[in-house]
């Protein structure tokens, strides 16, 4: 069985809670969800209490998932790129909406704790999450947006030139990827379904799961209420971003 969990956002009970209640970890946080593969879709941090007791979470059940023969999987979202950014950045400017990496990450809901509690080995870790993947002929990726294919076409090269400018000093690339990550909704309508395709076959898949773009905001609806997926595209897109941080209990996808 595969698992998918949307943008957490530092909601760290919500997760664990979540987790717990599909028998995937005990009531002592340990793993208990045998060969199980489990996704998180990116955004771990900003606008909730405890990014960083998200991460370590992740981190931990990653290792003990192995050993069950089970895996716990992790894409990078654009908020856990703001928050290296601002570790590297700090003042320097960026076109960004408070003008400085640190101004434009506590606007988007920076935690000044989650800063302070950054360790190298959280770092290590952002750093090299994908950007995307391929699970059988389903891509999983974090934004529902097209932007991807300027890194590459291939998920080998996207993955790689993240990786590349993360490990970087060139300020304005970070600028530019997280200005990237400002789109949204590139697979919405019936007008969209040649976008959708093209961006699929590049990547050789037929369907795709995504976070970034909370239900709420497309649907409406009170986050309260969102307790299952948005299905679009006549089936092909899956979005699993169930709005936590704007209140909703958020909810664990399996396909």
């Amino acid at each position: 069985m595969t698992y998918f969990i949307g943008d957490v956002h530092g909601q760290r009970e919500k997760v664990e809670r979540l987790l717990h209640d599909h028998h995937l970890v005990d009531s002592n946080l340990q793993w208990t969800g045998g060969d199980a593969t489990l996704w998180l879709m990116g955004d771990f941090v900003d606008r909730g209490s405890d990014g960083i007791g998200v991460i370590d979470i992740i981190m931990k059940l990653q290792a003990e998932a192995k050993e069950y023969g089970g895996a716990v999987h992790a894409l990078l979202g654009n908020h856990d790129i703001l928050l290296l950014a601002t570790h590297r950045f700090g003042e320097q400017p960026t076109t960004g909406p408070g003008g400085t990496f640190i101004s434009d990450w506590l606007q988007c809901g920076g935690n000044p704790e989650d800063l302070a509690r950054l360790r190298p080995h959280h770092i290590q870790w952002l750093t090299q999450l994908p950007a995307l993947a391929l699970m059988g002929d389903t891509l999983v990726v974090h934004a529902d947006a097209t932007f991807y294919t300027r890194y590459g076409t291939t998920i080998e090269a996207v993955n790689h030139a993240f990786r590349a400018i993360l490990v970087s000093d060139d300020s304005a690339a970070w600028d530019q990827i997280l200005e990237d990550f400002s789109e949204r909704l590139h697979f919405m309508g019936e007008e969209n379904a040649p976008v959708l395709m093209q961006f699929l076959t590049t990547f050789g898949a037929t369907n795709l799961i995504h976070g970034h773009t909370p239900i709420p905001y497309v649907t409406k609806m009170e986050p309260v209420s969102v307790t299952t997926p948005l299905v679009y595209a006549e089936g092909k897109c899956v979005n699993v971003d169930g709005g936590m941080y704007m209140g909703g209990a958020g909810f664990v996808y399996q396909d």
